[in-house]
């Protein structure tokens, strides 16, 4: 009887870790709107990859940002935590070095990481430039043992930084850091190392540089729109390259892919962005922070469907660590996301813990069809929707749910303390927030990026900043 544990455990021995652990893809989008997906039926954008990876998967049709820009949902999507408690205040602040992050967590778990296109996570403003090596706060300080990053966005023919080495491309940015992306995935399949792959585009963030044989697509739009719109046509075709090149490296079953966008749509383009939503990127109304959302994982989601259950970002890390087995101390706390892994087999019905957002004296909370809303919180002003009935957000219905909106005010305001305190550094083990943190400034300031100036000069994504640069 001794002879058959010894056995099983010899054959355990035998299976590639990778049989084991899903390899893991996030994908994030710059700036793309709700409304702009083919499967919500935009007048002009076709999205065909994406589509399929909808059909294929769990697509949410209530997902939302972490914050309402940039460098904020980046924060959460790493930590799992609201930005605010990581020091992300708003765009271009650095991620502490004191916040446990999922790259981090999955290395420690067996997995390779890697990084690919825009960071915004180092204290650094402007247009995307290569991180340089000695940057404390890039991927690598991060957890990420592998990477091809830009400080914010970038655009076509893209010169971007592979572990402090600049390199520049040709060609789509978003084709651009999926080609690169997959080289990295086929090496970890190659030897047989389960991989965590973080793709994140600078599209469709400005400046606009649609591709010729894109810009054709959108011909009757102006030009601006011309524009915009290509750059979203080229990504959804990268998603294709990237789902064609897990099944030609013989992954795919095996990997699982989540792609949302950072923030909600842009203001002035035409179609619309938003898709029928109040308000766009920088608000904390719908249009801000309602984002495509869309998870396929063959083997772990066998049924595909949509489902109206509120998420965000903040549970991606605690739905990673489920899937992936990581210990709960590879989280810090307080988390504000939830792990979402139920839900890849079965709808759970309401959501248990409510979606907080805070974006500087703007506040929010989700709480399933309910959102309270406040433009102030310091003078104490809420608002309340129902966004089952009014997703437009065109009715306070404060006076008819007089109970809902003393529950869900009250509730945000205990939430709101807990982020108080993070931000006072109280969820670190030194109960203080390490000094100094990288500041806030444009790349032009550091005397590091000085002798690219000449040749950067005339890149169209920084002559705006490098004009009156010597």
């Amino acid at each position: 009887m001794r002879i058959l544990p010894a056995a099983f455990f010899l054959l355990v021995a035998f299976i590639p870790c990778h049989a084991q652990k899903p390899n893991i893809v996030l994908v994030m989008a710059d700036d793309m709107g709700w409304g702009q997906t083919g499967y919500y039926n935009h007048p002009v954008l076709k999205t065909p990859h994406l589509d399929a990876m909808a059909a294929g998967g769990l697509r949410f049709d209530r997902f939302y940002a972490g914050g309402p820009v940039c460098s904020p949902t980046r924060a959460t999507v790493l930590t799992g935590r609201t930005h605010n408690r990581t020091g992300v205040q708003s765009h271009g602040f650095a991620l502490r070095k004191q916040e446990k992050t999922l790259a981090v967590a999955l290395r420690g778990a067996g997995y390779a990481t890697g990084h690919f296109g825009k960071w915004h996570l180092n204290g650094l403003r402007g247009p995307g430039v290569p991180i340089l090596k000695e940057d404390t706060h890039g991927p690598g300080g991060f957890g990420f043992e592998e990477w091809l990053s830009v400080t914010n966005f970038f655009d076509k023919d893209p010169v971007m930084s592979r572990k402090g080495k600049f390199e520049e491309f040709t060609g789509d940015s978003s084709e651009v850091i999926v080609a690169e992306a997959l080289k990295f995935i086929g090496a970890q399949a190659k030897a047989e190392n389960p991989s965590f792959t973080v793709i994140w585009f600078g599209t469709p963030h400005s400046p606009w540089m649609g591709l010729e044989r894109d810009l054709k697509l959108f011909a009757n739009l102006d030009e601006r729109s011309q524009h915009h719109y290509a750059e979203l046509a080229a990504m959804d075709r990268s998603l294709g390259t990237l789902r064609a090149g897990l099944r030609e490296i013989g992954i795919a079953p095996d990997t699982l892919v989540w792609f949302c966008s950072d923030n909600g749509g842009l203001a002035g383009f035409k179609p619309d962005t938003v898709g029928g939503l109040r308000g766009y990127k920088g608000s904390l109304f719908e249009g801000g922070l309602r984002v495509p959302g869309v998870i396929e994982w063959p083997k772990g989601i066998t049924k595909p469907r949509v489902t109206s259950f509120p998420a965000a970002t903040m549970d991606i890390f605690p739905t990673l660590a489920e899937v992936a087995g990581l210990p709960a101390a590879s989280m810090l706390q307080p988390q504000d996301g939830q792990s979402l892994r139920p839900l890849f087999e079965r709808e759970l019905g309401p959501r248990r813990k409510p979606i907080g957002f805070r974006s500087a004296v703007r506040g929010a909370l989700v709480d399933n069809e309910f959102k309270l809303y406040s433009k102030n919180v310091n003078k104490g002003d809420f608002e309340l929707y129902h966004l089952g009935d009014d997703p437009a957000e065109k009715e306070d219905v404060s006076a008819k749910h007089p109970e809902v909106a003393q529950r869900l005010r009250k509730a945000f305001q205990k939430w709101n303390a807990t982020v108080d305190a993070s931000v006072a550094g109280k969820d670190y083990p030194s109960g203080k927030v390490d000094s100094p943190q990288p500041p806030r400034i444009f790349w032009t300031e550091l005397e590091a990026y000085r002798p690219y100036f000449k040749a950067w000069r005339e890149r169209p994504e920084y002559q705006g900043r490098l004009k009156r640069k010597k």
